[in-house]
């Protein structure tokens, strides 16, 4: 046995999904946590590594492994293991279930397990809304956004509270879905939210696009002929839905992190990078070089962007530490002994 003498009582907190939920986080603060993790990325002082999946071949679903190590001032590294299985809709379970593992970066120590299932949905809502603030059109008044599951919601929500959309819309494949998300969302941001029965009622002309649905293989069914010129497109579903000649119609390319262009077979582009319609030399910038004002984000109203995120371990650490905080301050919690 490794001799421990003299090491100090070593402690970790657990929270929960209703210690997450009695954090009562704000969208001010998922926001806050998140900009300033994608500037300091952008700035080069933090680590990332791709994501890895792990694929157990008797369900229709797979595993995400997202690993990193945030800079600056935040002690956090951490790695966070996310399912994402098609039919648990069918055992009345969420298709996407997270655990979040925080270190500090400077020992090595365990510091915290958190349910990352709500941190998924809020980051992900975080870097879209972040990504529009940059990238949109200015004045942007029409959402058009596929795909209904809990990082739609947040997307909405997130958007919505920087642009005050005069006209949303949402579709997603099944009917019972789609109508509950535009309940919700009529419920929350009260105002009137337009259920499409297609895609293409829902996309055309929209001054932003989000693309999140849910399909289980690629299947090109968001169309160029669709886009407005000047519109802002973020695709992010797992398999790609979206139409190889979209990228023919795009000014600017930009991703979360290049270094998950061609991870792995999943991807929203991926079609497009292996017809060598994507490649590094139509690389614009990282969204965290432009957040950190290293790299322009839209320079003209006409300018058709398209920004690709594949969805970050550090926006991850950056919230699951922000939460960790946050709920010691509040004693929320639950503190294990580790060693």
């Amino acid at each position: 046995m490794t001799d421990h003498a003299g090491m100090p009582p070593l402690y970790l907190t657990y929270m929960n999904r209703f210690d997450v939920e009695a954090l009562n986080i704000t969208d001010a603060e998922i926001l806050s946590a998140i900009e300033d993790q994608l500037g300091t990325q952008g700035r080069g002082e933090a680590v990332i590594e791709p994501r890895m999946h792990l694929e157990p071949g008797v369900a229709r679903g797979h595993f995400n492994v997202l690993r990193g190590s945030l800079g600056g001032e935040v002690d956090s590294a951490g790695v966070k293991v996310v399912s994402d299985f098609y039919d648990n809709y069918l055992h009345n379970l969420p298709s996407e279930l997270a655990v979040l593992l925080l270190f500090d970066r400077f020992k090595g120590v365990p510091k915290a397990i958190i349910d990352a299932s709500a941190i998924t949905d809020m980051r992900t809502g975080a870097v879209t809304a972040i990504g529009a603030k940059y990238l949109a059109p200015k004045g942007a008044r029409v959402l058009g956004h596929i795909g209904a599951r809990g990082t739609a919601y947040w997307n909405v929500r997130l958007m919505d509270g920087i642009f005050d959309f005069e006209e949303i819309r949402v579709h997603s494949r099944r009917k019972e879905s789609r109508d509950a998300f535009g309940a919700r969302l009529e419920r929350d941001l009260g105002k009137k939210v337009i259920v499409t029965e297609d895609w293409e009622s829902c996309i055309r002309g929209a001054d932003i696009v989000v693309e999140a649905s849910r399909l289980v293989e690629p299947e090109p069914l968001l169309k160029a002929e669709w886009i407005k010129k000047g519109a802002l497109v973020m695709p992010y579903g797992t398999m790609s839905a979206v139409e190889v000649s979209l990228a023919d119609i795009v000014d600017k390319f930009l991703m979360d992190d290049f270094g998950q262009a061609r991870a792995g077979r999943f991807g929203a582009l991926k079609p497009l990078f292996d017809a060598g319609k994507l490649h590094p030399g139509r690389y614009h910038a990282e969204i965290g070089q432009v957040v950190a004002g290293l790299k322009p984000g839209r320079e003209r109203d006409d300018e058709t962007i398209l920004f690709w995120h594949r969805g970050l371990s550090l926006s991850d650490i950056a919230l699951g530490h922000a939460m960790l905080k946050k709920g010691e301050a509040m004693g929320i919690g639950q503190r294990l002994r580790f060693a």
